[in-house]
């Protein structure tokens, strides 16, 4: 299929970007990798008037590490995080996640803005954000906010950034002193969206856990906090029981829909399967 006609425009700044928005309203949408959206165009699944590419707005692409935090402009690029020496020592989550995105060509494009503005529930990057604790800094012509990662997810592609603002920034804090980070991910091929995913992030003194985070893709309408399991785990020692309580406390904490992967009852199990894993992967 083709998209519907839509007009096409570029901008140099956000001031410019921030026009069209208030002159087109619902019927704009922005472009930055255009690696998600372009397929819902194509599918007709979305028919806006007017795409706004961003790309050539200076300042969206830097990576920075200051203060114990690390800032991603929103068009960093999916390779360019895999890239960068600052994510890899700092950021290792997103290290360990980024290669489980599409395929090579489509993460040359792909930016972490576009993922998480876009908000696929089975997409890695936002269950990422939860897990690693993100803020991002969205902007309108008059204000700027800050929004916590638990906060940004409201539902199935959807989230908390209102009609005329954008998505500049992402801050991530520093991995801390015996912080360890692990990220499974089920497919039915190289590339596919996942089935079901976990990233994890926990400090890990003597086998014992502490500020655990659990973060499921592909569980819900969401990205989802798995908080049952996580307050089971905190300062526990692992051990085969352990991680069978906290395997029982999803039924809790996850709803998975059915869709062509499979039904609910599967992915539960496949969600049990990968808590093993993470939790394995994160003593070791």
């Amino acid at each position: 299929m083709k998209p519907a006609p839509f007009s096409y425009m570029r901008v140099k700044s956000l001031e410019e970007a921030f026009d069209l928005l208030e002159e087109y309203g619902d019927d704009a949408r922005i472009l930055s990798g255009g690696q998600s959206l372009m397929p819902t165009l194509n599918m007709r699944l979305s028919a806006p008037k007017v795409l706004i590419d961003i790309n050539q707005i200076d300042g969206l692409s830097d990576i920075e590490v200051n203060n114990g935090k690390v800032t991603l402009g929103a068009l960093v690029r999916h390779n360019q995080l895999i890239s960068s020496d600052i994510v890899t020592k700092h950021l290792p989550l997103i290290s360990k996640a980024v290669p489980h995105i599409a395929h090579h060509a489509i993460r040359n494009r792909g930016t972490i803005g576009g993922s998480i503005a876009f908000a696929d529930p089975a997409a890695e990057l936002p269950a990422v954000a939860k897990a690693s604790g993100f803020i991002f800094t969205v902007k309108n012509r008059n204000e700027e906010r800050k929004i916590e990662a638990e906060d940004f997810f409201l539902g199935l592609f959807e989230t908390n950034l209102k009609e005329t603002e954008i998505l500049i920034a992402i801050e991530a804090p520093t991995l801390q002193q015996n912080e360890k980070t692990a990220f499974v991910e089920l497919s039915r091929r190289q590339g596919d969206y996942a089935i079901i995913g976990l990233a994890a992030q926990s400090i890990v003194e003597n086998s014992v856990f502490k500020n655990v985070r659990l973060a499921y893709f592909g569980a819900g309408d969401k990205p989802i906090m798995a908080k049952q399991a996580i307050n089971l785990l905190e300062g526990k020692s692992y051990s085969e029981e352990v991680v069978l309580e906290a395997q029982k406390a999803l039924e809790a904490d996850l709803s998975p829909m059915d869709d062509l992967n499979g039904p609910p009852e599967m992915k539960m199990h496949l969600a049990r399967v990968i808590t093993a894993r993470a939790l394995a992967d994160l003593i070791s």
